[in-house]
């Protein structure tokens, strides 16, 4: 029998009571169309991206951070306690962390603090689904008396990306009345609204300055902040009672206890349509409810937020994870609507890159999204979706054909898929600094082929109108396909470049060659390179981007953006990959005991660093560091995928 929800993540104080322990615990609450709140356990910002009120104000983007944190202090009997937490140029003040007994993830972050012997006090944050609102519940559990509660709010208006310093006119308004404060930042800024009933209000207009966001430090970037303070909210709180907080930019203020029973209502709802067989996979079920927006009154497309804290909506990310979020959740409505909502925007054969944070003109720089889109979609269950879509996959086949953006064409010799466009990073391997992509991989990307291979066979199963031109095609892909291969038994090369040699980086791209339905390759050429994985690329947290055997080879993800970007695809590893790994090693060996192995040492990461999620990458070198974002779409998505299929 599953833990309830509200035991599945959880940490005790002998794993928190410490400052760096506690500030690499970060927790994350989520309102469904682009906007979240999220800080660390010890209460301090470590990033610019933390805050209490960070909402989309063109959902599911344009996020911009409002209300920061809030400074929480209790009087009882003569004695003061401050619950928080700052990082100051050589402090740590104060220092709430050292009361804080207990953490739970679900069903919303809650804190249970300890500042007195006599004294328990919860804290619960929680987002209004649909709604740019967040909600602060305090309610005192234990106490021999009422207790005072002080509550400083920490002002900013800034998109997410940035750090916030004074300017002259901020606020451009602050108002005031007995129970609510408004802050409009700027002009054109929807007001702040701070609801807090029952309580007492003193007015302070000053900057709360230098406060240090290690997180950005260790990233490169600017890393200090300045943040404002109108006032402070007092409140006295008898035993068992309890007192909420609403932080909203809606005209109409939403209810904190509909807001409630709504979030646990979505949740058990999850859990019930999805049917998780233990407490792993409803860990990662409730994880991968937090990257799916689905279309509404006010957002503008039904898609999958890639990642927390920093990305946007990205086509390779959500073709790759909507299988997991939405098939393997039972959520085919959600994930039909999204595929739909992506097919609206197919341009020259292509669906977007990404859809940028800021304006609206999305960005087609992309060999791999479209090919996953078609794959998925001409694999979807959902029949009238693939069917009403088939049109489109036909428009972009023969687009990718006859050739496209970036020099993406099918070669008319051998008819694999290629790129021409030199200086180029067109595949998952993206990274870029300046005008240098650091994997280009222009030529026959071996993950591209295989993905083109597949897609040629649906079509030939799908398309009456072209079935013999589509099947020919394929039969002279899986005769090109061939020239991947290694005679060295690595498994296959991972580039045939326009000129010159194969590419025999051993990376982990080969692997789509086996996890895909239909493998362009021989059985004995499959197990060669699940084999060649298993013991050059896998490690506890997913696969490595290059084997450490290679001299380009980087075995830590850390530094400023050169630093990081420059290692990003040299050997960091990715916990997404677990997925096509894991199906890659079913394919050749038929054991699932053995391929859930390879799963467990991840779900232990549930309780590191983003608390009940996967993080983005690890370090090639042991101990495999989490890194980048806190929560990664495709790395929960692949990982319950994975999961699910290793099931006795």
């Amino acid at each position: 029998m599953n833990k309830p929800i509200s035991e599945l993540i959880t940490l005790e104080n002998n794993r928190i009571g410490d400052y760096a322990a506690a500030s690499s615990y970060e927790w994350l609450a989520v309102n469904g169309i682009g906007g979240y709140a999220s800080g660390t356990l010890a209460g301090s910002s470590t990033r610019r991206y933390h805050g209490l009120l960070v909402a989309a104000l063109n959902p599911p983007s344009a996020r911009f951070v409002l209300l920061s944190r809030l400074e929480e202090t209790i009087s009882y009997n003569g004695q003061t306690i401050e619950l928080s937490a700052n990082q100051y140029p050589g402090a740590v003040q104060p220092k709430g962390y050292q009361y804080l007994e207990h953490f739970s993830a679900w069903p919303a972050p809650t804190f249970i603090f300890r500042p007195l012997p006599q004294i328990l006090l919860q804290k619960q944050i929680w987002m209004c689904r649909g709604s740019n609102t967040t909600f602060i519940k305090y309610t005192l559990l234990e106490a021999p008396g009422p207790v005072e509660i002080h509550l400083t709010p920490l002002i900013c208006w800034k998109s997410y990306h940035a750090e916030m310093h004074p300017w002259h006119g901020f606020p451009f308004i602050q108002r005031e009345t007995p129970e609510e404060i408004q802050i409009t930042s700027v002009p054109d800024a929807p007001p702040l609204r701070l609801y807090a009933p029952g309580s007492e209000w003193d007015r302070a207009t000053f900057w709360h300055n230098n406060i240090e966001h290690e997180r950005e430090r260790e990233r490169g970037l600017d890393w200090r902040e300045d943040l404002y303070c109108p006032g402070q909210f007092h409140l006295k709180l008898d035993p068992t009672e309890s007192f909420t907080l609403t932080a909203t930019i809606e005209d109409t203020l939403p209810n904190a206890d509909d807001s409630w029973y709504e979030l646990i209502k979505h949740q058990d709802n999850l859990l019930s349509i999805a049917a998780p067989k233990d407490d792993i996979e409803t860990a990662l079920t409730l994880a991968a409810d937090a990257f799916v927006i689905e279309k509404g009154p006010c957002t503008a497309r039904a898609t999958v937020l890639a990642g927390y804290h920093w990305f946007t909506d990205w086509g390779r990310d959500t073709m790759i994870a909507l299988p997991g979020l939405c098939r393997d959740t039972g959520r085919m409505d959600v994930g039909s609507a999204i595929l739909r909502s992506f097919a609206v925007h197919v341009n020259q054969g292509m669906i977007p890159n990404r859809f940028p944070d800021l304006g609206e003109i999305p960005e087609y720089n992309t060999v791999d999204a479209s090919l996953w889109y078609m794959f998925i979609t001409g694999r979807w269950n959902d029949k009238k979706v693939a069917d009403d879509l088939l049109p489109i996959l036909e428009e972009m086949m023969e687009q990718h054909i006859s050739g496209t953006r970036y020099g993406i064409r099918m070669d008319p010799g051998d008819c694999l898929l290629e790129t021409r466009e030199p200086g180029t990073q067109l595949t998952w391997m993206d990274a870029r600094v300046g005008d240098l992509a650091i994997t280009p991989r222009v030529g026959k990307p071996v993950e591209i082929n295989a993905l083109w291979y597949n897609i040629l066979n649906i079509l030939a199963e799908r398309s009456p109108g072209h079935a013999d031109s589509y099947r020919a095609l394929a039969d002279k892909a899986l005769e090109g396909f061939q020239k991947f291969v290694r005679s060295d038994g690595r498994g296959l090369y991972d580039l045939l470049p326009a000129t010159g040699d194969p590419d025999d980086s051993v990376r982990p791209n080969q692997v789509f060659a086996v996890s895909l339905p239909d493998s362009p390759v021989s059985l004995a050429v499959q197990m060669n390179v699940v084999d060649t994985l298993e013991r050059e690329l896998l490690t506890p947290m997913g696969l490595r981007t290059l084997t450490p055997q290679d001299p380009a080879y980087r075995g830590r993800y850390e530094g400023g953006v050169w630093e990081r970007d420059s290692s990003y695809h040299q050997g960091t590893v990715w916990p997404w990959l677990l997925g096509p790994f894991v199906e890659a090693h079913l394919r050749v060996y038929f054991d699932p005991k053995r391929a859930r192995a390879f799963l467990e040492p991840i779900a232990a990461h549930l309780l590191e660093a983003g608390i009940g999620s996967i993080s983005e990458v690890f370090d090639g070198d042991a101990p495999h560091r989490p890194n980048g974002c806190i929560a990664q779409a495709w790395s929960v998505a692949e990982v319950l995928r994975a999961w699910r299929i290793t099931r006795e």
